[in-house]
């Protein structure tokens, strides 16, 4: 499984660290909320509403550098629309992953 990296954060912000420490700030805050939300909609079988969740966490797999990842959410999402829940356990093997990353950040 990839690993998460901020390269593309660092791409973005042009050297900037006051840029980089304020993106990932906003992460480390938003990104525990959005899997808890996420985590209550799947355990409650809300798969539309797990699907929205699906979509939000897709933009932080994409800015941690997850590409194979995001495809991985990309078709859960899909998969959660249409009420079936194949690739879940990767999905959730991923935030797990984003998970332990951010805590080392």
């Amino acid at each position: 499984m990839e690993q998460p990296n901020l390269s593309y954060i660092h791409s973005m912000s042009g050297g900037n660290k006051d840029f980089e420490q304020k993106l990932i700030g906003i992460i480390k805050q938003e990104f525990p909320l959005e899997k808890q939300e996420y985590i209550d909609n799947i355990t409650a079988k809300n798969y539309k509403l797990a699907a929205n969740n699906v979509h939000k966490l897709k933009h932080k797999i994409s800015i941690l550098g997850l590409e194979k990842s995001y495809e991985v959410a990309v078709n859960y999402e899909d998969n959660l629309i249409d009420h079936k829940t194949d690739g879940q356990d990767d999905f959730e093997t991923i935030l797990q992953i984003m998970t332990d990353f951010l805590k080392t950040l």
